[in-house]
């Protein structure tokens, strides 16, 4: 895949967000969630930098569940018996879109609070 040009690399890139949004649940829930959290920034109008936090967030959560569903699409493909090691590798990948998304209600949590100005 060396050499390609951008515009070809792109095209695999949106194949694969395609993919993911066809195949995985969790990706559009993700999505879904995503949408409902703007939702609620545009209604609070908080300062750019929550928005800034607030992207940043959306994108981890994202970023780890594609993650996630390719470590278990190729686990899956290459050893598609159960099997103790495949196991943990996908649940620690579970485990890494669950910090995110954790991370992503922390930040939400603090948005709210920032504009409702509630201090803790």
């Amino acid at each position: 895949m060396k050499g390609l040009s951008f515009a070809q690399r792109l095209k695999y890139a949106n194949a694969g967000l395609s993919e993911a949004w066809k195949r995985e649940r969790s990706f559009r829930s993700q999505i879904t969630l995503a949408a409902a959290a703007v939702g609620v920034g545009i209604a609070l109008r908080p300062q750019l930098i929550w928005w800034a936090a607030l992207a940043l967030a959306i994108g981890l959560v994202l970023v780890a569940e594609v993650i996630n569903s390719s470590i278990e699409a190729l686990a899956d493909h290459l050893h598609p018996s159960e099997h103790p090691s495949i196991k943990i590798a996908k649940d620690m990948a579970a485990g890494a879109v669950l910090l995110a998304s954790l991370t992503a209600v922390a930040i939400g949590g603090f948005l709210v609070l920032s504009v409702l100005r509630i201090s803790m």
